[in-house]
């Protein structure tokens, strides 16, 4: 059995059976079976049925964010959100779709040159815990737009998002076979990733990443799409308002509990009065911020982690940063009178330290002193990550250079490093990702370009050997 539980209140929020390897292979053969009838049905009607979705979403919007509010921990603010940005998500993956993957003619002397998109096949997708609604969202609606299908296994952490998800999908009505969901963990997962499948699309941890780079090296017809974490650099080298660049540095830490894997991780400063002053601002605002479960009065900025194992967890990297020598600005710490998953902003200042280059998937942030700028985008690049960086900065000259060096998808100035838009393509270079950035540009890796050239009858193609053929003719 898969159960998903409150991890604010213990309480058991979802439990159902587990798909075994041979109900995934069934799932797999039915989406294989429905695959040539959906993508050869017209793109309107793909795009009428996803729109229909949409509606169904906005119709069940409450519901939606509550379930994932109740099932993360996250506040229900968060929910509605990630509710509201999956609706966004369709309209926007219409017009990747029209941009990115649509038809094209070009007038040729002969004919025409035509450029087409062609759907993959069936695409597995692998959904994560942090968001659960959003961020597999983001590649299912692209992939049916592109007429593949879809076989989805939501995280074993958050199962109910994904059974309302496909709740949704239903009601919306799409065919028999092009969306199905997979409950289970890493028994269903493997037999999803080993079956029949023309792409996986992932959105996890760097580790889980690497796995799946090796495990299909010899698979190459299948599409790879890697979102991964990363160890995120954030920049902050001056400001006029230390409020405001503290506020960036706080959101950009510790929203989400910092379960976004676009969070930024290392904050790097100059070593100076002004960042002694940054620094002090942030730590007290860190300890303003109001911490409880999802539907509490009034509204918290973070709720727990995902699990009480998750803050064991980081609280063991914690340990591990402070035994190297890393000093505690702002404590890891539990919070009395609540569950095991509720952890403490944490600051660490690790200048002059050897630390681990990873990510910590929790709201602890490592400040770095450094003598100048230059060694400021050495200290940023200095990781095998490049999901996300920031500058906080007034110098349009430094943001400029910061543009040219340094290896990120995403690099924002004096915004969090979390800020993305679905308008634009979002993923990372390293170990963040598989340069197959999603969002926007998710309609690139959902299908594969057909150039052709046409001409309505045969004639013409004879004057190209004009003069170039023998007059013996074999008998």
């Amino acid at each position: 059995m898969i159960r998903s539980f409150d991890p604010a209140s213990g309480d058991l929020v979802w439990e159902g059976p587990e798909a075994s390897a041979d109900e995934v292979h069934a799932a797999l053969a039915r989406a294989r079976e429905g695959f040539p009838r959906w993508a050869a049905m017209p793109l309107g009607e793909r795009v009428a049925l996803v729109q229909r979705y949409a509606q169904v979403l906005e119709a069940h919007r409450e519901r939606l964010a509550e379930t994932i509010s109740k099932e993360t921990g996250k506040p229900l603010w968060e929910g509605r959100a990630e509710v509201g940005a999956m609706i966004g998500k369709v309209a926007i993956s219409i017009a990747a779709q029209a941009e990115r993957a649509g038809e094209k003619h070009v007038a040729q002397p002969f004919g025409e040159a035509v450029l087409r998109h062609r759907p993959h096949g069936v695409m597995a997708v692998l959904g994560p815990f942090n968001f659960p609604g959003h961020l597999p969202n983001g590649h299912i609606v692209p992939a049916l737009l592109a007429g593949n299908t879809v076989v989805f296994k939501p995280s074993e952490m958050t199962p109910a998002t994904g059974a309302l998800m496909a709740e949704c999908w239903a009601e919306a009505g799409l065919p028999e076979g092009v969306f199905t969901i997979l409950q289970g963990g890493r028994t269903t997962g493997e037999a999803l990733v080993g079956g029949a499948i023309d792409g996986l699309l992932f959105t996890g941890s760097a580790g889980a990443g690497a796995f799946f780079r090796r495990l299909f090296a010899d698979r190459p017809h299948v599409v790879l799409a890697l979102e991964l974490g990363g160890n995120n650099p954030l920049v902050v080298w001056d400001a006029d308002d230390l409020e405001e660049a503290a506020s960036v540095v706080v959101q950009s830490a510790f929203v989400t509990t910092g379960q976004r894997c676009s969070c930024a991780r290392r904050l790097i400063v100059p070593d100076n009065a002004f960042a002694d002053d940054l620094i002090a601002t942030v730590d007290a605002m860190a300890g303003r911020l109001r911490i409880g479960a999802w539907n509490e009065t009034p509204e918290p900025y973070i709720g727990p982690l995902i699990s009480e194992a998750a803050a064991d967890g980081a609280r063991a990297q914690v340990t591990a940063l402070v035994d190297l020598g890393a000093k505690v600005l702002r404590p890891f710490e539990r919070i009395a009178g609540r569950s095991g998953a509720f952890v403490t902003p944490a600051i660490l200042d690790v200048t002059g330290v050897d630390v681990p280059d990873e990510e910590i998937f929790a709201p602890v942030l490592q400040v770095r002193r450094v003598a100048d700028f230059d060694a400021a985008i050495a200290a940023a690049n200095d990781t095998r990550f490049g999901l996300s960086a920031g500058l906080v900065s007034a110098d349009d000259a430094l943001w400029q250079r910061f543009t040219i060096e340094c290896r990120a998808g995403v690099v924002n100035r004096n915004r969090p490093t979390t800020g993305a838009a679905g308008s634009m393509p979002f993923g990372g270079l390293g170990d963040s990702g598989n340069h197959r950035p999603s969002a926007f540009y998710a309609a690139d890796y959902c299908a594969w370009p057909m150039a052709s050239f046409e001409a309505a009858g045969v004639s013409g193609n004879a004057a190209a050997l004009a003069g170039k053929l023998t007059d013996v003719v074999p008998a």
